[in-house]
């Protein structure tokens, strides 16, 4: 069963199986095992960073298309479910209706952009990509009356996903039983089933044709199949899973914003989790969005209590105040790349 839930493509160590079992069984249990806002917050990030990185990593490292929109389509799935809620209150229909209009906006973009664009050279559709999701991102600011300019859009969900719905009174284990809760593991299961789409897709004869126009484009058009197509529907593809990440990360937060869905420093940690993860294997996404969003979320505090207890050691001390943490994030991967050059996955033998 497990086999045919993972498309006949289980990790090809056991070292590497173990440690991605620790990881989603550590997302499902982490409510329970560490109670406390800021912990489900950052599992939820990670559930969420799954889903876009592996979306991407359909890109990037199976069809070899290097794309600076990506965040667009995460932009898109986040206003999506943030205007219907918004505009048709908090109801499971608003919230279909957000998902339907999100996911079609941004598979017709993903078609116009890959129609038109993925014939030039490889730099050049990195350029247009860019220069669409830079214009993308000041007219999201810019229509304050649609997406609330800088100030973003908060709104309310279904009663039943609100922090102040109660399942049971008394916490269990720690946990308190509402609607956050709920919308946790709502979160959790849809990234599992996003997760493993991706995997049936790429495990599909369209994932090996990918696999093949990134080896070498003009021998698989040699071989009779329309490259463009391919590429298109593979950036089609990503858009949407991209967007369901993005509607995912707008339900958890129950606001969106421009920095929040739209940064260019979110389409930096995409392609951070990539390299650290693996590119060409969806288990990557897995492994590189759990490390660095937990590196990322709790580095700070590390070195505060570090700092605490070098406190008058001259130069140690100063190396570790938490105002230089991203000095020591940027350091972790420098040294991921160099010791782990084919990505931690890529390392532990599951290799594409």
């Amino acid at each position: 069963m497990l086999r045919t839930l993972l498309s006949e493509d289980l990790p090809k160590s056991r070292v590497l199986a173990f440690l991605l079992a620790a990881i989603v069984l550590a997302l499902f249990l982490t409510p329970f095992l560490v109670p406390g806002a800021k912990a489900m917050g950052v599992a939820a990030k990670i559930l969420v960073f799954v889903v876009l990185v592996a979306s991407y990593d359909l890109l990037l490292g199976y069809t070899g298309i290097v794309s600076f929109a990506h965040t667009m389509f995460f932009g898109i799935g986040a206003y999506g479910v943030a205007i219907a809620f918004t505009r048709l209150g908090p109801s499971w229909g608003a919230l279909a209706a957000g998902l339907a209009g999100a996911v079609l906006l941004s598979a017709l973009l993903a078609f116009v952009i890959g129609l038109f664009s993925l014939r030039v050279r490889a730099i050049f559709y990195a350029m247009i990509t860019l220069a669409v999701a830079s214009a993308f991102q000041t007219l999201a600011s810019q229509l304050s009356d649609l997406t609330g300019g800088e100030d973003g859009l908060n709104f309310k969900v279904p009663e039943v996903l609100s922090p102040a719905f109660e399942l049971h009174p008394d916490p269990v284990l720690g946990a308190s039983l509402d609607g956050k809760l709920l919308t946790y593991y709502l979160v959790f299961a849809a990234a599992m089933l996003l997760f493993l789409a991706m995997l049936r897709i790429i495990n599909s004869p369209f994932g090996r044709v990918l696999v093949a126009i990134r080896e070498n484009d003009f021998r698989a058009e040699a071989l009779g199949y329309r490259v463009v197509v391919y590429r298109t529907w593979s950036n089609v593809l990503a858009a949407v899973f991209a967007t369901l990440a993005g509607s995912l990360l707008a339900l958890w937060l129950r606001y969106n914003g421009p920095d929040t869905s739209l940064s260019f420093e979110i389409m930096l940690d995409i392609l951070l989790m990539v390299v650290i993860g693996g590119m060409g294997t969806l288990y990557g996404a897995l492994v590189g969005a759990a490390l660095f969003v937990v590196a990322q979320s709790y580095l700070q505090d590390l070195l505060r209590l570090a700092h605490g207890a070098l406190e008058g050691v001259p130069v140690v001390s100063a190396l570790a105040s938490p105002d230089r943490w991203l000095f020591w994030l940027g350091l972790l991967f420098v040294l991921s790349v160099y010791y782990f050059p084919a990505g931690i996955v890529g390392r532990l033998g599951n290799k594409r």
